[in-house]
């Protein structure tokens, strides 16, 4: 007989066990019946401002970059200018080795003093011809001969002027001068180094007019170009000055669209003012444009827009500066979400401005619904 009381009393114990922890599941699944608030995270509708921006990204340039090559081909003969080097217009920046081109300038004035010597001669027996035409001593025909030889005479000379002019200009090109006040950004040549002119004009030197005064070529998405302007203020940072703000203002919208995966694109020049000489042609600008600003209005946070309970199909949410005429959020009320239209204006990605509707200041609004997860962990009894 002791041994069954024995074994009855694990039973017992186990059975007890099994009683409490039901009784405890079912507990929290009454007390999650009875709070369906908890459900909910919910967010209050404030006041605030909401500064709309356009974010994008763009390299800083000179406003005017000249690129100078030359006209005439030959070898490097000095260099007078490197990099950084300061210059006014009609400085010399370098020169080719002009011997061929002096020696084609002689040759051209020999073949001028010849063809000169010859317009005498042809000068002087059509003057000649003339006189024994008149005494009858020569044809008419002998008459037009003459004529034609000083013609051809004169031809020559012109001829030989034009050739004498072209070379000359061949041998000024020889010495690169800077067409503009500026800096010398970029020199791509060195002493001793040939370059060829045949095709395509070589670049020698890159200038910039006035590092004082720069730009920021950025691209804009077509959705995003109607809220620009010119005159906006622009507000940048650098890598190499992460902790100092830059600002600027929109300075053109050029009409041309740039098409890349069909996606379509306009470029957008910043206008900078660089007088302390810190920012540097090539840098990259992160740019971002003011296009809209509401000081103390009514404003929800962007999740209630894009909350939408189980069994409601709700709006699409709203994007990051898009305006809508109308949109649904859920306002908890005794514990269950109250769908509301509101008017929508605008949006900075975290907060969105309402123009219209049933809300108010300090409306709890719901951004996320948490009994979803719940649900799926809640647990039963279950006996083997």
């Amino acid at each position: 007989m002791p041994q069954p009381n024995r074994n009855i009393r694990p039973l017992l114990a186990a059975l007890l066990l099994f009683a409490a922890i039901g009784g405890g599941a079912y507990w929290w699944q009454q007390r999650n019946a009875s709070q369906p608030q908890d459900k909910y995270k919910t967010q209050a509708v404030e006041r605030g401002n909401i500064a709309q921006t356009i974010s994008a990204n763009g390299t800083l340039n000179p406003v005017t970059m000249v690129i100078v090559g030359t006209q005439v081909s030959g070898t490097v003969k000095k260099l007078h200018a490197d990099f950084n080097s300061v210059v006014k217009p009609g400085q010399i920046l370098a020169e080719l080795d002009p011997a061929l081109f002096e020696a084609q300038y002689l040759q051209d004035q020999a073949n001028l003093a010849s063809a000169k010597a010859n317009l005498d001669l042809m000068q002087a027996k059509h003057q000649r011809a003339q006189l024994q035409f008149q005494k009858g001593f020569i044809s008419a025909d002998a008459l037009d001969q003459a004529k034609q030889q000083l013609a051809a005479a004169h031809a020559q000379v012109a001829l030989s002027e034009a050739q004498l002019k072209r070379d000359r200009t061949n041998l000024q090109y020889t010495v690169i001068r800077s067409p503009i006040s500026g800096v010398v950004v970029a020199r791509n040549v060195d002493v001793g180094q040939t370059v060829a002119a045949s095709f395509q004009t070589p670049t020698l030197f890159q200038i910039a007019a006035d590092l004082k005064d720069m730009q920021i070529e950025t691209s804009i998405a077509e959705a995003d170009i109607g809220s620009v302007q010119i005159g906006q203020t622009v507000r940048f940072n650098v890598d190499a000055f992460q902790e100092r703000p830059f600002s600027g203002k929109v300075k053109q919208i050029r009409l041309n669209p740039t098409v890349q995966q069909n996606v379509v694109t306009y470029n957008v020049v910043v206008a900078v003012n660089n007088a302390d000489g810190v920012l540097l042609p090539g840098m990259t600008g992160h740019v971002m444009i003011g296009v809209g600003k509401r000081d103390n209005v009514l404003r929800v946070p962007n999740a209630a827009l894009r909350f939408k309970p189980k069994k409601d199909d709700g709006d699409e949410p709203v994007k990051k500066g898009e305006k809508r005429s109308g949109t649904t959020v859920y306002r908890l009320e005794q514990g269950q979400p109250k769908a509301l239209k509101i008017k929508t204006g605008l949006s900075d990605g975290a907060y969105t401005e309402i123009l219209g509707g049933e809300l108010k200041e300090g409306d709890l609004l719901i951004t996320r619904e948490l009994g979803q997860k719940k649900k799926e962990g809640n647990f039963g009894l279950r006996l083997f």
